[in-house]
């Protein structure tokens, strides 16, 4: 007891009124956060009911995760709880993206049966940061799109753009997604695929034609096709001729189409990687319309 009466505890005593082993409040009491109030005649530690309250908060906090050198800044004052408690935050929130990678990748692993090799690359891949992500997926451009002014700049940015940000909290899926989107973007077979898409459309293109013209002309392929299909037209009737005479052009090569059709379900799997990394349910837009199209044009092959 102390010279005005207030009832001291040893460290023994701290141990059975909290419930805390006498080994972890001694360490916190060594590393500076329960400092003694007293000593007594024997040289022990002693403790008052302040401390005991103390000891309460730094066992609530250490529970929450927090190091001892932020639980001393917490109790000398030099910061708050809520101020701790944000940083933490955000560390766990790092931490927990960090296992939603390391959950992508092992899932990843165990479902491919991946090599050393292939688990080094695809660990490597979950973790890029999203500047390093766009990097990637600049370079696949830069190169796609080499030495071909003429190809719509719409397209250009689309594919730089898609697929690219994660969000801030990723699912695996989501980082799954992104790892084989990842690895696509450096396959040789699908680069060259790509390549030759953009080649077609650099044709395509007039010196005036403005940026966009791509997109206008799939969204009236979904607009012709759509409503075709809304009224029961299907790709073998008389009626289908006509809308693909409306949207391609009495003269055009109907085959040369088909090819760049079917060149475009090479990279079909883009768009779906694409669709999940962004939280998309549904299937990319005009996949559906495309088929019809695809249907009607081998229904309709000499025209």
């Amino acid at each position: 007891m102390s010279a005005d009466g207030t009832p001291l505890f040893t460290i023994g005593e701290l141990a059975r009124v909290t419930g805390l082993t006498v080994r972890t409040i001694r360490y916190w009491s060594d590393e500076g956060a329960l400092p003694p109030v007293a000593r007594s005649a024997g040289g022990y530690r002693l403790y008052d009911a302040g401390s005991v309250a103390r000891l309460e908060l730094i066992r609530t906090l250490r529970e929450l995760g927090l190091g001892l050198a932020h639980v001393r800044e917490v109790l000398t004052g030099e910061t708050t709880v809520a101020e701790v408690a944000a940083t933490h935050v955000a560390a766990l929130d790092a931490q927990i993206r960090s296992l939603k990678a390391t959950r992508a990748v092992l899932s990843t692993v165990a479902r491919r049966g991946s090599s050393a090799e292939g688990t080094t690359l695809m660990n490597r891949l979950a973790r890029l940061s999203a500047d390093e992500r766009q990097r990637v997926v600049d370079e696949f451009v830069d190169e796609i799109f080499h030495g071909l002014d003429t190809a719509d700049p719409w397209i250009r940015e689309r594919t730089r753009s898609i697929g690219v940000s994660l969000p801030d909290d990723p699912t695996s899926e989501q980082v799954d997604a992104w790892v084989e989107l990842a690895e696509l973007l450096q396959n040789p077979d699908f680069r060259a695929a790509m390549r030759k898409m953009i080649e077609y459309n650099a044709a395509d293109r007039g010196p005036d034609d403005p940026a966009g013209s791509s997109a206008r002309f799939f969204q009236r392929l979904f607009e012709l096709v759509g409503d075709a299909r809304a009224r029961g037209v299907v790709p073998g009737d008389p009626e289908a001729e006509a809308v693909l005479a409306e949207l391609l052009g009495a003269d055009t090569d109907r085959a040369a189409v088909l090819r760049r059709i079917d060149l475009g379900n090479e990279v079909a799997r883009y768009r779906e990687l694409a669709a999940v990394i962004k939280g998309e349910t549904e299937p990319p837009r005009y996949q559906e319309e495309f088929a019809w199209v695809v249907a009607a044009l081998k229904a309709w092959p000499g025209r």
